[in-house]
């Protein structure tokens, strides 16, 4: 493999990353097997085409348009999670498969329910939902805002090794960031309770924007404890492709 996934910079200090920027390979899928991806499932290798086609397939259930090109673009941060995530435990999904559902399609659920063009990602750890979005949306413009300085680094890193010009990453606590600009979307993946979310980062959000948090199972006890600087529009129901779990989108509005 003539391409080299970015690895996690060694003896640099909080905030900083590594700016050389690496190639991705576009591989024929037919014949190549990505070395990074490749996982032993009951003596069996994912291989690179296995996780090609489980994502398009994924992308055509959920009735999104995401081209080609994207898609390596979405593989290629795969690999990059999975290989930082060996010294900087980004998750505790650790199969490139299971990356795929329960990461990659599970971000992409909730694009029809997110507004642009200016969208904050909320905590957003290893890029999620911010970094499949943005690859999905390049038209739009993400914020990726995390207090953690090691998730942040590789925040950076992966918006260079990717090019995502439609990326701007911060290092800091919601509640401390004053934004230069309030966002069409204010969206987490699993960053806290509603209303404490709401509280937090509902300030960042534009009179005529939205708040999105994404849920497992149904928050039946958090919408009964809603601020009421903010009212509820609906909760979603995200069928996730491949994921046998329940997910949800509580989608709200300022009052």
């Amino acid at each position: 493999m003539s391409g080299r996934v970015g690895s996690p910079p060694r003896g640099l200090p909080s905030g900083r990353v590594a700016t050389k920027r690496t190639r991705f390979q576009v591989f024929d899928v037919a014949s190549v097997e990505n070395p990074l991806l490749a996982k032993k499932t009951d003596d069996s290798p994912v291989t690179f085409a296995v996780l090609v086609g489980d994502l398009a397939a994924g992308i055509k259930t959920l009735g999104l348009d995401v081209a080609p090109q994207a898609q390596q673009r979405l593989l290629d941060y795969l690999a990059l999670v999975e290989k930082w995530n060996k010294a900087y435990n980004l998750t505790a999904v650790r199969e490139p498969a299971k990356m795929l559902t329960h990461h990659l399609l599970d971000s992409l659920a909730v694009l029809p329910h997110v507004r642009g063009p200016r969208v904050l990602d909320v905590g957003s750890g290893a890029g999620l939902p911010g970094i499949p979005l943005a690859v999905a949306k390049p038209q739009w413009q993400f914020t990726l805002l995390d207090s953690n300085h090691k998730k942040t680094a590789f925040l950076r890193q992966a918006v260079i090794e990717l090019k995502l010009n439609n990326v701007d990453v911060v290092c800091d606590r919601v509640e401390n960031w004053s934004a230069p600009q309030l966002f069409d979307t204010v969206v987490s993946r699993a960053f806290s309770e509603l209303s404490g979310f709401l509280q937090l980062a509902g300030g960042l959000c534009a009179k005529t924007g939205m708040v999105v948090a994404m849920k497992g199972v149904y928050p039946h006890e958090e919408l009964v404890r809603l601020p009421d600087a903010f009212q509820l529009r609906g909760v979603v129901s995200l069928k996730v492709p491949g994921l046998g779990a329940e997910r949800h989108a509580a989608v709200l509005e300022p009052a």
